[in-house]
């Protein structure tokens, strides 16, 4: 089995390889669209701000992930890569997100510290095959400055100037605001959650 860690210049994306390195996955860190399109998973990291999601519709990845979603190859949005999952984000509103859910993800409000950064604990709303086998209140790593509200595959959720979602999940489709490579035992979970999910 191949996970494909999607390089598009704004993935912490040695981090997430030794991570999947750890649990003994076969991980590539790549933007070949052929080796995107041949892998059995996918995961897009992001650090930054929304407008490098725009290096996506170079050199034929965007098509290869599209592709790989209706072949419904499992596929894990870290951060931004979360963030790209949606409609859109108030950080770059020329962009259109990939629109997977239908969500625009808005700036922290003023009253609060933003990047959000740090640990923070998520409240589990329902049943996911990503947080399977972990406590509620798990502690996760976050650094971030925007943020995904609520929505219907919500199945975890944060509190910082509000709630938002930490945690969202469609069919074999998943998204996490934090860092699970930066989040010790609990992110080491969630990873190998998505490494054994069923290709």
């Amino acid at each position: 089995m191949t996970i494909a860690i999607v390089d598009y210049g704004a993935g912490n994306l040695t981090s997430v390889k030794k991570a999947l390195d750890s649990l003994g996955s076969r991980a590539i860190i790549t933007s070949d669209a052929e080796q995107i399109s041949g892998a059995d998973k996918l995961i897009v990291p992001g650090v930054g701000h929304f407008a490098a999601t725009a290096a996506l519709q170079r050199n034929g990845m965007l098509a290869a992930i599209q592709a790989a979603i209706r072949h419904e190859t499992p596929l894990l949005g870290i951060c931004l890569g979360m963030q790209w999952l949606c409609a859109a984000s108030t950080e770059a509103p020329e962009l259109a997100g990939l629109n997977i859910f239908a969500a625009d993800c808005t700036h922290f409000p003023s009253q609060v510290k933003a990047p959000h950064v740090g640990w923070n604990d998520l409240e589990v709303i329902r049943e996911s095959g990503l947080l399977t086998g972990l406590p509620q209140r798990s502690f996760v790593y976050f650094a971030h400055s925007y943020r995904v509200p609520l929505i219907e595959h919500t199945v975890a959720s944060c509190e910082y100037g509000g709630v938002f979602s930490a945690v969202v999940e469609q069919g074999r489709i998943f998204g996490v605001q934090f860092h699970p490579e930066k989040s010790g035992t609990v992110g080491k979970k969630i990873l190998e959650n998505f490494c054994e999910l069923p290709c």
